[in-house]
């Protein structure tokens, strides 16, 4: 059965994407765009807009091209959205780098993106430098100032005339963002102009901001999900964003208390902090209206935790991912009863299947894998037609992996990864509902669960960090969840660890813990 939105249809929006977000730059005029929450400097919506234009003059001066590809390899910083839009506007695909990459990973991906261009910043030269060789980079410009490299702000100073680009928004790959996708090696996720602009008029049915909203960056411009969220559509509404370099608790909280956050966007990592950290009592956080997660699977009862906390109606979700654009579910803001660790009801034009193991759709209130079609569905993997089809069947529908079930109101809720899913004794065990009742402990500060073998079975072991100064055992753990879950869903093994990995974006990376259990068998 395909489940069609409750939302109004909308119409494709087929601009580009500089145009969708800063469209109405200068009717902001001199309201702050963007402040440093480190230094407190700021740039208003007029300075944004005319530095996108400076900045696609001075790329182009240097050579930069229709459909060239420009690799921005950075942190959080008020010049970032600057770079990014004054590529696009050059008319330029820009190839967002994770900030965290070494210089083989990032070796990679500009081989396969060929850029030609990569702006990174000073800390990162050694990696720059040495990830360059062999590629088809031609230049390395960096956001800060380095002795023997060009600053991206000496582009700020071209005389040269604003170059006059045709983009096809339905065609042109505005955004080429990496991701692992379902299945394999990180890949190019080709996003046009239009699929990204249509997708901010698709969010909009849930939300709204307003000329006072300040909403605080800390996740990841490099990530869809913080580009969204932090670049996309606070500029397209008008809204300020208050800039972090990265997460720091003591500096989130002090941010959120001094300028005023409105709006915080953030993944379960944020939410697990601001509810059970003790580092939260007493700093005001009066402003705060909305806290909205995603990116991973965030358990119903610690939002309910953190929403109580900080006095908010509900920590709200949402849903997408990379191949998406991002976005197709999000709980409406003015929802007056979300229902716990629903991610949201589905966007506007878009359509949606569950999806059983035997490819025919579930039954109700059954779960099934999450096939999407719409506006927003990547246009394919750069230079792999043949992951692309296996992603995107010939109707349209791209395959998430993700598992997922609807209730009767018609919220989404995400069960778990297919690929992640544990087979006990012919039983499937989501790791992330595991994780979600070890988190409902106060004593565990942090947990992570994936399948590993016992004697010839697949059970579920927790990696667990303890809260400071508890003292905990494997078998405290063990009892704790066997309380809670079915017996074929009990954790069989505990290992105690200083910290869980984690991607930029919150997500637990699972493999890490695997590869570390394969070193010992």
């Amino acid at each position: 059965m395909v489940i069609l939105s409750e939302f109004a249809p909308v119409e494709v929006l087929s601009r580009p994407l500089h145009e969708a977000v800063l469209g109405r730059a200068q009717e902001y005029g001199d309201r702050p765009a963007l402040v440093d929450g480190v230094s407190g400097q700021e740039i208003s919506y007029t300075q944004l807009d005319q530095m996108t234009r400076r900045l696609a003059a001075g790329f182009a001066e240097l050579g930069i091209k229709h459909g060239d590809v420009i690799a921005l390899h950075s942190p959080n910083t008020i010049l970032y959205p600057a770079v990014f839009y004054g590529a696009t506007r050059a008319g330029a695909t820009v190839t967002t780098v994770n900030a965290l990459y070494t210089a083989d990973e990032l070796h990679k991906q500009l081989v396969d993106s060929h850029a030609k261009l990569l702006v990174t910043i000073s800390l990162f030269l050694p990696t720059a430098t040495a990830a360059v060789e062999g590629t088809d980079v031609e230049q390395i410009f960096v956001c800060d100032q380095a002795e023997g490299y060009r600053s991206v702000t000496e582009l700020l100073a071209s005389t040269e005339p604003e170059p006059v680009v045709e983009i096809d928004p339905a065609e042109d790959v505005a955004v080429l963002p990496y991701s692992s996708g379902t299945t394999g090696i990180a890949k190019g996720v080709m996003l046009t102009h239009q699929n990204i602009a249509t997708n901010l008029v698709q969010a909009e049915a849930t939300f709204s901001m307003d000329e006072n909203e300040r909403i605080i960056a800390i996740l990841p411009f490099f990530h869809i999900y913080g580009q969204a969220v932090l670049m996309n559509l606070p500029f397209r509404l008008g809204a300020t964003v208050v800039v972090l370099p990265k997460f720091d608790l003591q500096q989130f909280l002090s941010t959120l208390e001094t300028q005023k956050i409105t709006r915080a966007f953030v993944a379960p990592p944020v939410v697990l902090a601001l509810a059970k950290h003790p580092a939260v009592d007493g700093v005001d956080l009066s402003a705060l209206k909305y806290v909205t997660s995603a990116a991973a699977p965030l358990d119903g009862d610690l939002a309910d935790a953190c929403a109580k906390r900080l006095g908010l109606h509900a920590v709200l979700q949402c849903y997408g991912m990379t191949e998406l654009s991002p976005g197709t579910h999000a709980v409406p803001q003015d929802e007056i009863d979300p229902p716990a660790g629903a991610v949201g009801k589905l966007f506007p034009s878009t359509e949606m299947r569950l999806v059983g193991a035997d490819g025919n759709d579930v039954g109700e209130g059954e779960t099934g894998e999450i096939w999407i079609r719409g506006p927003q569905v990547m246009k394919g993997y750069l230079g792999r037609p043949a992951e692309t089809d296996a992603t995107i069947d010939p109707e349209g529908w791209l395959h998430t992996g993700d598992i997922g079930r609807v209730d009767d109101r018609g919220f989404l809720y995400v069960v778990d990864r297919v690929k992640e899913l544990i087979k006990y004794h012919g039983y499937q065990v989501p790791p992330a509902e595991l994780e979600a009742v070890l988190l409902t402990d106060d004593r565990i500060a942090d947990a992570a669960v994936i399948g590993v073998q016992d004697e010839g079975n697949e059970v579920p072991k927790a990696f667990v960090v303890p809260m400071p100064g508890v003292e905990l055992t494997a078998e405290d753990v063990m009892e704790y969840v066997a309380e809670r879950v079915a017996p074929y869903k009990k954790i069989r093994q505990v290992e105690f660890i200083d910290a869980v990995p984690k991607a930029a974006s919150g997500k637990i990376l699972r493999r890490e813990l695997r590869a570390r259990e394969a070193t010992r068998e």
